[in-house]
């Protein structure tokens, strides 16, 4: 149980240790973090200065049914049926359509635009301008080019155009939106004029008003650029118009460079707006007034012909009033005459609205009486109601599928009240049609009586009869069309401003400059993050002994530095060194790999490798010197017969070596040399042999080795690589230990494989494994926290102790100076 538990107490930490390892070796790479953040910095610094600033301005408005209060809706000849009002989401989409913002630009005059020279760009200046020019209308005007006006005075100015040989260029006429092509004559156009001077060009009609005559124009320079109206007006189909949740209210915003054009036409827009909803308003009264002209005018006419006619007849016939019978016949028929064309008008408009509600499917605009009074209150309710349910379901139809659950109910709302009204409706004719009859009936007792009168009087009061029933409707349809021009002119807009746009000083909102350089710093630090793990996960060397010992089971017998001597001589040349203390400790270790029957024998050490470059020849040469320095009888052979090299570092030369031998062309002292380093002897490899691999197996090779073990205590043996050639594995049988070198930031991982299946194998024994030419990088030092090599780790704290082998650029600086 106990060791269950440490087991577990090493594995968590190692896990940790893993972690804290890989955090460091990230973060020391914190130079890197540190300029790509400067770096990004900048970069969203030029952004943010270089960008064209947007402002964002709004202005905000309530929707609302507004009627006269001083007309009930019996009387009032602007009534509408009631029901919610689908106003709110029309207005909305009234200010995103083309036609509405198209008499917005043309109102402001937008597709005139005034530039100064910026640092970045052309800046817009409308709002600041000092002048502004007026076109001749209905004239052909230049578009899309700039149009330069330099001042020379307060009153003086250069009107300049340059025109490219490759370019295509159109006029416009802005009455009529038409355009035609224009071929410049010049390519380079200049000419003074001055204010309110008409400039007449092929390309430019207009003048230059000026605005405000305590400005200094002197020196500047402005530009002018005409745009065609649907380009502009495009441009501002990006207004926004968010209805706010529960409420009549519409919140109207836009976007832009110029904070006076935004303010100008928000406003505008509202104000275009309102008229055009006054006057859609007010157009339903408009046309019933037309109506009620046309019929008043009948009307009068026929109540001037029937009392022409009554006149002549009075005098034609001697006969001027009635008889008392026949006023009452008169005062009882009259009454009932006037009841008839009432009952008479209201059949005919419920068979109309019936034949509407029949032949419609859509019921949000159902036509309101114009002179009518619709008394049933059941009959309004239930159109109300109905035209409350048609809105409601064009908004659904709007925002979901025709099989929507809700949709569907919506639907079957509207035919089940569209049923009920119908009925209603119906029902209603009936009852007024029976009105109609009985008020009939007793016009007709009435006629029995009038015919017993004398023929001259019934005459009369027909005449009269026709009279009164014309006056009255005269009477009525001048109330009416009073009413109606009163409604008119009583009409008031159903949008009003409650917050209307106005620069406050409002930042931009474009570019977000704080939300640029916290980007940037992500950017900085995230970056980099990716390319340091990127690089380490696809990083197949090895640079740490952790590599080593994760992808080998070989042991690690040490870690040595980076050479910096003259030569591969770095123990001799620099006996103080790291590297020097880093092979003496090396030499320790190696006591333990051999076994003890070899303790007082001879015993020999094959240094290996997997591939050229890895430093085996630089550890064969120091651990051949160490040993002799310690007084160690030791001889170096290079065995490496494709590339000998150890005999430059001796300064020995290679005439003859170890093929000599093996080809019995030299006998063995002959190819010994002795070398500057006491106890130290060595055997180069020689020329270079066509058959290296069938030399090193022959019997010769045994003979040599049993020689060399009679008069030395080490040898040597500096091999090819095993990577790369068969030789090495032939000679591993000679070697009481094999070190295997690989170099940090050099060899690569895979390179092991191929030694590792040899070790677990067991075809080789008593093997280690050397990491050669470390280098203490930042990332790693973490990791080297402990010792892998004399010397190797402890940092600031061996100073003292070793020689200092890298100088500081000043101290070489300064020494180069003085030598």
């Amino acid at each position: 149980m106990m060791d269950k538990q440490f087991n577990f107490s090493e594995k968590a930490n190692e896990q940790i240790t893993d972690i804290k390892d890989y955090l460091f070796r990230i973060l020391a790479n914190w130079k890197w973090f540190v300029l790509a953040i400067i770096i990004a910095l900048a970069i969203a610094y030029f952004f943010n200065i270089s960008t064209q600033k947007i402002y964002g301005l709004k202005t905000t408005i309530a929707v609302k049914e507004k009627q006269n209060p001083l007309f009930a809706t019996g009387t009032n000849i602007a009534f509408n049926w009631g029901g919610v009002s689908d106003k709110v989401e029309s207005i909305r989409k009234t200010f995103t359509s083309r036609s509405h913002n198209e008499k917005v630009v043309k109102e402001l005059k937008f597709y005139i635009d005034y530039f100064v020279d910026g640092k970045f760009r052309k800046e817009d200046v409308y709002g600041k301008n000092p002048f502004k020019i007026k076109l001749q209308p209905n004239q052909y005007q230049l578009l899309d080019n700039f149009i330069k006006i330099t001042f020379q005075d307060n009153n003086n100015f250069t009107v300049s155009v340059d025109f490219n040989e490759d370019s295509k260029y159109k006029l416009m006429n802005y009455n009529n939106e038409t355009t035609k092509n224009f071929i410049p004559k010049t390519y380079s156009f200049s000419k003074k004029y001055s204010f309110n001077e008409y400039i007449n060009e092929p390309f430019l009609k207009g003048e230059l008003i000026k605005k405000d005559s305590t400005s200094n124009l002197t020196g500047k320079t402005y530009y002018i650029q005409l745009k065609s109206i649907n380009e502009v007006t495009n441009e501002y189909r990006n207004i926004r118009a968010k209805g706010l949740s529960g409420t009549s209210l519409i919140e109207v915003s836009l976007t832009g460079a110029n904070k006076y054009k935004l303010v100008d036409f928000l406003n505008k827009t509202v104000e275009v707006l309102a008229k055009d909803q006054l006057a859609e308003k007010t157009d339903y009264a408009r046309s019933t007034k037309k109506f009620i002209d046309e019929q008043f005018k009948n009307t009068s006419d026929s109540l001037k012909l029937i009392e022409d006619n009554i006149g002549k007849f009075k005098k034609k016939n001697a006969i001027y009033d009635l008889s008392a019978q026949g006023v009452e016949i008169f005062s009882q028929t009259t009454g009932l005459d006037k009841v008839q064309k009432e009952l008479t008008d209201k059949i005919a408009y419920l068979k109309n609205l019936e034949n509407y509600i029949k032949t419609h499917t859509n019921y949000a605009k159902i036509p309101a009486p114009a002179i009518i009074n619709v008394d049933d209150a059941s009959i309004a309710g239930m159109v109300g109601k109905l035209t409350e349910l048609s809105v409601k379901k064009e908004q659904l139809a709007n925002e979901v599928t025709a099989n929507h659950p809700s949709l569907k109910l919506a639907t079957q709302e509207i035919e089940t009240t569209r049923k009920v009204l119908l009925e209603n409706i119906s029902s209603l004719i009936n009852a007024i049609e029976v009105s109609l009859d009985n008020s009939k009936k007793r016009l007709s007792s009435y006629n029995y009586k009038l015919n017993k009168l004398p023929n001259k009087e019934q005459k009369l009061l027909n005449y009269q009869r026709q009279y009164s029933l014309t006056e009255s409707n005269v009477v009525f349809l001048m109330q009416k069309r009073y009413e109606a021009a009163i409604a008119i002119a009583a009409s008031v807009s159903d949008i009003t401003v409650l917050d209307s746009a106005k620069d406050t000083g409002q930042g931009a909102i474009l570019p977000r400059t704080s939300f640029n350089y916290m980007i940037a710093l992500l950017l900085g630090i995230i970056l980099p993050l990716f390319v340091i793990i990127a690089l380490e996960v696809f990083d197949n060397k090895i640079n740490t002994v952790e590599d080593i010992e994760r992808i080998s089971p070989i042991p690690i017998l040490g870690v040595l530095g980076k050479n910096l001597a003259e030569n591969n001589l770095a123990v001799f040349l620099k006996p103080k060194s790291t590297v020097a203390e880093s092979f003496r400790s090396l030499r320790s270790n190696i006591q333990f790999l051999i076994s003890r029957e070899l303790k007082d024998k001879p015993k020999t050490i094959l240094v290996t490798s997997s591939v050229s470059g890895e430093g085996k020849t630089f550890v064969s040469i120091n651990m051949a010197t160490v040993f002799a320095l310690g007084g160690k009888k030791t001889i170096l052979v290079g065995l490496d017969l494709r590339k000998p090299k150890i005999f430059g570092d001796f300064e020995i030369t290679n005439k003859k070596g170890v093929v000599n031998f093996l080809i019995d062309d030299a006998d063995l002292s002959s190819i010994i040399h002795k070398s500057k380093i006491p106890n130290l002897d060595v055997i180069t490899s020689g020329p270079v042999p066509p058959n290296p691999s069938e030399l090193l197996i022959n019997s010769s090779m045994d003979e040599m080795i049993n020689k060399l073990k009679e008069d030395y205590e080490y040898i040597i043996l500096d091999t090819p690589p095993i990577g790369l050639v068969s030789d090495a594995i032939e000679l591993l049988k000679y070697a009481d230990t094999t070190m295997y070198v690989a170099r940090h930031g050099y060899s690569q991982k895979g390179m092991l494989k191929m030694i590792n299946e040899k070790y677990l194998k067991e075809e080789i024994s008593n093997i280690s494994i050397i990491l050669n030419d470390f280098k203490v990088k930042a990332k790693y030092r973490y990791s080297y926290g402990y010792s892998y090599g004399y010397g190797y780790g402890y940092g600031k704290y061996s100073n003292g102790y070793h020689e200092n082998e890298k100088k500081s650029f000043f101290k070489k600086w300064f020494k180069k100076k003085n030598s």
